[in-house]
Parts: C-alpha cells; sequence; structure tokens
C-alpha cells in the first residue's frame, strides 16, 4: 500500500515529466516555484533523498533549456507589448520557416534591394541561359539499344499529341512532370554506389540532381500560366506513377540505355516548345506576361514575356539533352560516369 503523500508525489512526478516537452514560460515558472527542500518535502516528505533533489534539479534543467532552445530558433518573441502574439509581416520572417540546421534564415534582397520572395530557389541559383545553344543536334541511332530508346520515345508521343493536341501550355506542364523525374532518379542511384563503394560520384551526383532541380522550376513556371484540369492533375499521377518505377528499373538494368532515353526526351521537348513558340508568334497562344518567378529565375528583364520564358526552357531542355547523350557515350566507351568530367551546372 503507498502511503498516500508518497502516491501524490508520484502523480506530481508524472506532471512534471509531461512538461519536460512543453515550451511554455508557465513550465519553467512551476519548477522555479517548487525547487530545493521545497520540492523534496513536497514529492516525498521526510523520505527524501539525494535522488529525489536530483531529479528535480534534472528537470528544471531541461524544461529550462527547451525554452531558451525554442527561443533562439526564432529569433526575437514575436509578441506585442499587450502580451499578445504578433503575425509575422512577412511569411519568411515566421518561425517556421528555419533552415534544415535549425538557424533562422536571414533575409535576401535582390539587385534592385527589394526582398527576396521565393523560398523555392535563392538568388545565387539564378542565371541567365544560353539561348545559342545548338537546337537542331541529333544522336542518329546506330547499335540496338539506341534504336529501342530512339522509337519508344516516338511512341510515347503519339498518345500525348492525340491528347494535347496543340494545347502546349497543357503539353509543357506533363512533361516537365516527366522530365523530372530521371535527373531523381539518376542521381538517387549514383548517390548509394558511392555509399556502398565508398568512393567519390565525379560530380554527377550533383549534376543530375541539378538537373531535376531545373525541370522542376519548368513546372513552376508553367503552373502560373496553365491551371490543369482535375482530369490532367489525374493523368500526371497515373503516368509518373509508371514511368518512375519503370525508368527506376532500366536505369539499373542499362545506364546507358535510360540516359539515352532521356536524351531522346529532351529532343522531343526541343520541338514541342519550338511549335510552342510558332503557336505565340502566330497568334493562337496569347503572349501574356512573364511569371514573375520566371523572370527571377532566369534572370530575364521585367518586360518579359511568355515567348522569352519558352525560349529560355527550351535551351535548358538543349543542354540536358547534350549531358545526357555525353553519358550514356560514357556508358558506351566502357567508362564510369564517376571517370569522365561531370558537366557544371545545367545552365
Amino acid at each position: 500500500m503507498i502511503p498516500s503523500r508518497v502516491g501524490g508525489s508520484m502523480i506530481l512526478v508524472r506532471q512534471l515529466g509531461l512538461r519536460m516537452f512543453s515550451t511554455s514560460s508557465s513550465a519553467v515558472a512551476v519548477v522555479r516555484a517548487v525547487s530545493g527542500a521545497q520540492c523534496n518535502d513536497l514529492l516525498f516528505g521526510s523520505r527524501s533523498s539525494a535522488t529525489s533533489a536530483g531529479i528535480v534539479r534534472f528537470l528544471r534543467v531541461r524544461m529550462e533549456s527547451t525554452s531558451a532552445a525554442t527561443a533562439s530558433v526564432g529569433g526575437k518573441d514575436d509578441v506585442s507589448s499587450k502580451g499578445q502574439a504578433s503575425a509575422p509581416a512577412n511569411p519568411s520572417d515566421s518561425n517556421q520557416m528555419t533552415s534544415y540546421w535549425g538557424v533562422a534564415p536571414r533575409k535576401l534582397f535582390k539587385e534592385d534591394g527589394s526582398e527576396w520572395r521565393w523560398s523555392c530557389f535563392r538568388p545565387w541559383d539564378t542565371y541567365m541561359s544560353d539561348t545559342t545553344i545548338d537546337l537542331t543536334k541529333h544522336h542518329a541511332p546506330t547499335v540496338f539499344l539506341d534504336k529501342i530508346a530512339y522509337w519508344m520515345v516516338k511512341l510515347l508521343r503519339v498518345p500525348t499529341d492525340i491528347f494535347f493536341q496543340r494545347r502546349y501550355g497543357c503539353r509543357a506542364m506533363m512533361l516537365e512532370t516527366v522530365a523530372a523525374v530521371p535527373g531523381m532518379v539518376g542521381g538517387m542511384l549514383l548517390h548509394l554506389r558511392s555509399l556502398r563503394r565508398f568512393e567519390h560520384s565525379g560530380g554527377w551526383v550533383r549534376a543530375l540532381l541539378e538537373e531535376a532541380e531545373n525541370e522542376r522550376m519548368h513546372l513552376m513556371t508553367f503552373m502560373e500560366v496553365t491551371q490543369p484540369r482535375w482530369y490532367e492533375r489525374a493523368l500526371v499521377i497515373a503516368v509518373q506513377g509508371i514511368f518512375f518505377n519503370a525508368y527506376f528499373v532500366g536505369y539499373l538494368l542499362s545506364p546507358k540505355f535510360a540516359h539515352r532515353v532521356v536524351g531522346y526526351l529532351e529532343e522531343e521537348a526541343i520541338h514541342s516548345y519550338t511549335e510552342f513558340l510558332k503557336d505565340i508568334d502566330n497568334g493562337n497562344i496569347e503572349n501574356v506576361p512573364a511569371p514573375m518567378i520566371a523572370k527571377d529565375y532566369w534572370r530575364l528583364p521585367p518586360d518579359a514575356t511568355l515567348r522569352d520564358v519558352v525560349m529560355v526552357i527550351r535551351a535548358d531542355e538543349a543542354h540536358h539533352r547534350d549531358v545526357n547523350h555525353f553519358a550514356s557515350d560514357v556508358h558506351y566507351q566502357g567508362m564510369d560516369l564517376k571517370q569522365a568530367p561531370a558537366p557544371v551546372g545545367y545552365h
């Protein structure tokens, strides 16, 4: 039979244990109020010992450190003089917008002095696309695997043409949801192989992940231009699920075949964006102002239009075409990717 005072103390210990993970100031106040001999007498009465005092000291230090850590992550407490929490003026000032390392992000500004508004990319990720890149380059399929990759991509284009016809805004959106998959899959598999073999990747992990990120930014841009319908979103989910798993297995079986497929996919993307530009020039598609995210990402002029956006995206696709054909050629030469210089950046 547990004495009533001891039973009550056990309840109090449990309450304090739950409060260990609280970040409120009231938890700290409770511990400060019941400290030292008062806590010993309250918890265990005359049976108190050094152990009970140690427990209370541990609870006190743990609660105070938790509260202090919370304040340090968010910076200054957002509390007004009336004691009420004040809403942050900018989402970037919110305590929730902390970096992966638990450090509050600093405010960033553009060259004109205005505050940087994007969290998906930073000013140092922006660039000016090289639109002078050769758009007509084509890798003629010679060996058997190349021919399979080429005709497979040609066959995949047929249902796309039937479904989207000349709605190139929606076509581009669908294309980018697929185009952003290979770089992520290839980078992931090379990353895992680097870990297994305890060796460097030759820079190809970063190059492929940059390609995936660049393709994703294409999608974020077209999301500002074209709002997909519900059945188009459903189609994206289905196509992405099938393509991701198929490409994953294909890359495991033959990286040179997988990179060749992507090279031909990028060639088709260049063709699609060229047709997109023709429709804009012919007045079939309105040449609306470029989204702000595109202006900041590609460092476009303030008066940039949709046509300028399509131009820089087409140049990006040409770069991805060359990178993937080069990666496939490296494998055909019997070399590992880490033995060949990886491309520096995607722009």
